[in-house]
């Protein structure tokens, strides 16, 4: 038996295969599935067996695509109702693939329909060799519980009577493959390693070492980090069955002008997708920014109005693919096109531009300690816990979407993050809504305080 690991960066998502001689299974795909047939296809394998541990709520399956393009049998959860063809399996049901063998076992906790797979390689032994566990463990945490309103503590309760009456019964050398690692929000402490073992999560994974169930749910029911908007709609979207990647539109280039009417239109989205430099240096005004080379997909499925076209505005043309691709996978599929030539073009036919200066943190000081000006903390709610700017307005980037109101459009905001990705999204929101004195803190808290104005 052969186990082979892939990772997407951004949504810290992890899917496999699992290989025979000369077939293999691919569980948990992601949406973009040229990459398993290309593995399949290096190593001569033929793709049979695609296995979903559970309606993903934060990204979009491939499992429609691969068994377009390979005729391979989907596997599900019995109790997730899906629409789709597929072979439905709960507790009990077993799932052969050359002397490889799947048992399935029900592991609700993270979603109502949660399933597992425990492999065994028949050649070698009657042992389980390896959990395929999807959103259930991870590496140093569990699945959270708290994503269907109403049922958190029913939720918890299950996660824990499943991890100690099924999972931790596994052998302690079972090697664990879960999938998600450290960046994912489908839980909230994970490791940065990508598998482990029964024995070693035993030993170190903090929700384990909770024994009381009642403070087990107290705890995964409790300061859990903010969940991003398409969590609520990525798993039905995953029930009904997405729709297939080759039958999607695909982005054409836009002229400035035909860009320009379209965003007058208002019912497109104009995404800028550049670095947040450049954004801040001259944009289109109206348009969202999310920073392609930060946490792009979740940071755009947390936001974006969805049902909407997408206008795209980059730098490269490279940049069209991977957007599209990203945004893809947290279920924009209405990605149209993208402005030809870019912001130099749209320059040169003197259409409208914005900017939204960055500035130093000593001109950032120097401009709150003289009442000039007011820093917006953009950070998560946990990182302003662990590390409060004194005198800053604590709003969570993806919050200034409603609590805008909040603030006074005359005033001007410095808007402060980490770094500076997620501050220059809440600059473009803020600029959408009419602020026009808004600056971004260069080098965001970490600058700030190697200045020596965070204690």
């Amino acid at each position: 038996m052969i186990i082979h690991q892939f990772f997407v960066p951004g949504i810290a998502h992890s899917s496999y295969i699992v290989a025979g001689d000369k077939t293999c299974a691919v569980i948990d795909p992601e949406r973009d599935v040229t990459r398993y047939l290309d593995a399949a296809t290096q190593m001569g394998l033929r793709i049979t067996h695609i296995l979903e541990t559970h309606l993903h709520a934060d990204f979009v399956s491939g499992h429609l695509d691969l068994a377009d393009a390979t005729g391979a049998r989907i596997y599900a959860s019995r109790s997730g109702n899906c629409a789709f063809p597929h072979v439905p399996v709960a507790e009990g049901d077993g799932i052969s693939l050359e002397n490889i063998h799947f048992s399935v076992i029900e592991t609700a906790g993270h979603t109502p329909e949660h399933i597992c797979y425990i492999a065994t390689d028949t050649t070698r032994g009657t042992t389980p060799i390896a959990l395929f566990s999807g959103d259930t463990l991870f590496v140093g945490d569990v699945g959270r519980p708290d994503l269907f309103p109403g049922r958190a503590r029913e939720l918890a309760g299950s996660l824990y009577d499943n991890l100690h009456q099924k999972i931790l019964t596994l052998p302690d050398e079972c090697e664990v493959y879960p999938a998600h690692g450290a960046g994912s929000l489908c839980g909230r402490a994970m490791g940065a390693k990508r598998t482990s073992t029964i024995g070693y999560e035993k030993k170190y994974n903090y929700a384990l070492q909770i024994r009381d169930r009642e403070e087990f749910i107290r705890s995964l029911t409790s300061g859990m980090p903010d969940a991003p908007d398409h969590f609520a709609r990525c798993s039905e979207i995953n029930r009904a069955g997405p729709t297939l990647m080759r039958d999607l539109v695909q982005p054409v280039p836009l002229g400035p002008k035909t860009t320009a009417e379209q965003l007058e239109g208002g019912d497109i989205i104009l995404l800028d997708v550049r670095s947040y430099p450049a954004f801040s240096g001259f944009h289109i005004p109206g348009s969202w920014h999310i920073d392609l080379t930060g946490s792009f997909a979740t940071q755009a499925g947390w936001i974006l109005p969805p049902d909407r076209d997408i206008i795209l505005v980059v730098d490269e043309r490279f940049q069209v693919e991977e957007a599209t691709l990203q945004l893809h996978r947290v279920g924009f599929d209405r990605v149209t096109g993208y402005l030809d030539g870019g912001m130099l073009a749209w320059g040169v036919h003197a259409l409208p531009v914005g900017t939204v200066p960055v500035i130093s943190p000593e001109e950032a000081h120097a401009l709150v300690e003289s009442g000039d000006a007011v820093i917006i903390d953009v950070r998560s709610r946990e990182e302003q816990a662990a590390e409060p700017v004194t005198g800053a307005i604590p709003i969570p980037w993806h919050d200034l979407r409603t609590r805008y109101t909040e603030l006074d459009p005359d005033s001007h905001y410095i808007v402060m993050c980490k770094g500076g990705q997620r501050a220059s999204i809440a600059a473009s929101i803020l600029r959408m809504q009419g602020f026009t004195r808004v600056s971004n803190l260069a080098g965001g808290v970490i600058g700030y305080k190697r200045s020596g104005f965070v204690p």
